[in-house]
């Protein structure tokens, strides 16, 4: 039946932050996690050094992210390394808004966002806020399945000098230096660095990784005043693994890669690979974040910010034509063999500010950005068999986005009840122009969108928790391959009504969220893939994504803890049409792709003592379907994982050192979570059987 809630009993992580009774601004971080904690929004809020530390072992954040609520999390090599992402209730990553303290990280135009530009990212926050559904306005695009706001950490207060490394599975390796100053110059400066380089051969075959990171932050404390500066990136290698391989393929051979391959005269047989199938790119981001405390009742928080990128991925181009380059033909050849190498140059710049207040009853919010994008796509070619043809620019186009926005969020105190209002306006303007044309790469489009999305919500508090109910209404402007593949790509639209219960029960801690998302012209994944592995979105008309999220930690004595989550969903497009050779097909209610019904995980935790942590964490993952007709030859089937992780802690003199053990899928199984369609067939991309990490941190104080 239509819009009908899909109801189900499961166990779920809650995460709680402990506040701090402190006038300092130095646990500003832990005062906006407080103010989201209150708000009527379905959340998990992350504490990363004691929810993710004994796993942060070279994973990306996508993976080690995986058994939180509603998420799946993918890689393209299979082994959680390199390219990743993650879904949340079913809506992809380029839906999601993903925020780096408070500045907006999804890449302006693709609104995808790529962990493998900041590998190992974890290591330098200190929590993670989700914010499922909607949530509330905060900077950046509006979220169609969850926002994501990750908050660096701050230096120590003593110096100390740190180590992580860890040496794993299919030659999976992760060396970290990082050392603290404590604080100087009067208690009022510290500074902080850290450097990590990852490398991994990958499970897929040539899949492999090679990437840096950096971070360095100053923080300069004195009296109300609070400046941070953060400089912090990284560069990657990886091999292409975005293809994916046929049914038959994977039952024979998983780790197959098509990728790079070159074949003989009548493309029948593979001769070879290309060894430098790679994608390249650099990425720097620097944020300077003022944190000003005017009284006890007003706060103020301004970021500047500027993002820099600039790239490549390489593709060995087999019997391409001359025409496709905008070059003449060789010896009367049509056709030759050709390096062509895609370019990225992007900057990304501009201002955030939020200003909270307090007057009597009513906390007060308000949020102000203004942010620029400016890319150039340009490409280079380079005949392997003809010397002539030397790094030749056969295109290039560029690209402005500009946005401005503010919001106003109010939350009003009357006895049991607590009264919340956001509004946010928020303008964007597009321009992409040709500027050599080549490949079919890039168009002429100037498109503007204003947004007007307001929130209400309301939280009834009742002994050790509340009960809530909220409504917002959100818009999100297509991004630059929707409007390449259908200049008259429509905005989304989305109604969200959320209604939820978090409760103590003495040393049980329970949440539970009922939602009802109704979608006009949603962008929902048709389950093919363009030319750079990314999936390609179709405008679905009208459709709906409902359920139930329920949530439980259990501390069932000083030694034994349970902590899971699970989701039952009902995720649907209504009236879906399709357009073939034979016209338009009208397919009727539809499941919506990638959105399995089920998504279960379950935490057995066992610390003996104060030294030892033991964990068995499962995961179940309903069946998904590849594109958006039902077709059941297109459907990825339903898995159970479990993973192991260990760790020991002690101490020598001042030294503290962990010893860290990840087995990930300890039963072997051989599973599926993430897909393609070619040609009307399943692609899939397979993911490692049983594999492990260890590693070991030393930390000198």
């Amino acid at each position: 039946m239509k819009g009908l809630f899909f109801l189900g009993l499961t166990v779920g992580s809650v995460a709680f932050i402990q506040a701090q009774n402190t006038d300092s601004l130095k646990v500003k971080e832990i005062e906006a996690v407080n103010f989201t904690k209150r708000l009527p929004v379905a959340k998990e809020i992350i504490n990363v050094q004691k929810d993710l530390d004994s796993r942060n072992l070279g994973q990306d954040l996508p993976i080690l992210l995986k058994n939180q609520t509603s998420v799946i999390s993918t890689s393209d090599a299979g082994n959680g390394v390199g390219y990743t992402g993650f879904r949340i209730r079913g809506v992809s990553g380029s839906a999601i808004n993903v925020m780096m303290n408070g500045v907006p990280y999804n890449d302006s135009e693709s609104q995808g966002t790529f962990f493998v530009n900041v590998p190992d990212l974890t290591s330098s926050a200190s929590q993670i806020l989700i914010q499922r559904g909607v949530g509330t306005s905060n900077n950046g695009a509006a979220a169609f399945g969850a926002s994501v706001n990750i908050l660096s950490k701050d230096p120590e207060e003593k110096f100390y000098v740190k180590t992580d490394d860890s040496y794993g599975s299919f030659n999976t390796y992760k060396y970290s230096a990082e050392i603290g100053s404590g604080k100087f110059w009067g208690n009022r400066l510290s500074v902080m660095g850290r450097y990590t380089h990852i490398n991994s051969d990958g499970y897929i075959d040539r899949a492999f990784s090679k990437l840096n990171s950096y971070n360095f932050t100053a923080l300069y404390e004195e009296g109300n005043t609070r400046i941070r500066l953060m400089a912090f990136g990284g560069k990657e290698k990886t091999y292409q693994a975005w293809n994916g391989i046929d049914r038959k393929t994977w039952e024979t051979d998983p780790k197959f890669n098509y990728s790079g391959a070159i074949y003989d005269a009548d493309w029948e047989n593979i001769v070879g690979f290309y060894d430098n199938e790679t994608d390249n790119y650099r990425q720097n981001h620097y944020q300077l974040l003022w944190e000003q405390k005017f009284n006890d009742r007003w706060n103020l928080e301004t970021t500047v910010h500027y993002t820099k990128g600039k790239g490549y991925y390489e593709n060995y181009k087999q019997d391409d034509p001359f025409a496709r380059y905008n070059l003449p033909d060789v010896g009367g050849e049509e056709y030759s063999d050709f390096i062509r190498k895609k370019w990225l140059d992007n900057d990304f710049y501009g201002v955030v500010s939020t200003l909270y207040g307090k007057l009597g009853i009513v906390d007060l919010n308000f949020g102000a950005v203004a942010n620029q994008y400016y890319g150039r796509h340009f490409g280079n070619v380079t005949g392997v068999f003809i010397p002539q043809i030397d790094e030749y620019e056969y295109y290039r186009n560029r690209s402005v986005k500009n946005e401005v926005a503010g919001f106003a969020k109010a939350l009003v105190r009357v006895n049991n009840f607590e009264f919340y209002g956001d509004l946010q306006l928020r303008n964007v303007d597009y321009n992409t122009k040709i500027i050599t044309s080549g490949d079919d790469e890039g168009a002429n489009l100037d498109k503007n969108w204003l947004f007007f999305n307001p929130k209400a919500g309301i939280n009834y508090k009742i002994n050790n928790g509340k009960i809530f109910i909220s409504y917002a209404h959100a818009h999100r402007e297509p991004n630059r391959d929707d409007l390449l593949a259908n200049n008259d790509v429509k905005a989304e639209k989305l109604h969200d009504f959320e209604a939820g219960l978090e409760r103590q029960f003495g040393p049980l801690s329970f949440t539970a969220n009922l939602y009802y998302m109704y979608y006009v012209n949603q962008l929902v994944l048709n389950g093919e893939l363009n030319n750079v592995g990314a999936f390609i979105r179709t405008n679905s008309g009208k459709s709906f994504r409902s359920g139930i999220e329920l949530g439980a930690l259990a501390k069932i004595s000083k030694k034994w803890e349970l902590n899971g989550n699970v989701s039952f969903s009902n995720n649907r497009n209504l009236d879906f049409k399709v357009e073939n050779e034979s016209g338009v097909q009208d397919l009727g209610n539809t499941q919506i792709s990638f959105s399995p019904d089920v998504i279960a995980n379950l935490a057995v935790k066992f610390n003996p003592n104060k030294n030892f942590q033991f964990a068995l964490i499962n995961q179940y993952v309903g069946k998904q379907y590849l594109d958006n007709s039902e077709d059941h030859n297109l459907q990825l089937n339903d898995y159970f994982l479990t993973d192991f992780n260990a760790q020991y802690q002690f101490k020598i003199h001042n030294n503290d050192i962990a010893l860290k053990l990840l087995v990930n899928n300890i039963f072997n199984k051989k599973y599926v979570n993430n897909g393609a369609v070619y040609d009307g067939s399943p692609y899939y991309f397979s993911q490692a059987g049983t594999n492990f990490m260890f590693g070991i941190s030393w930390k000198i104080q």
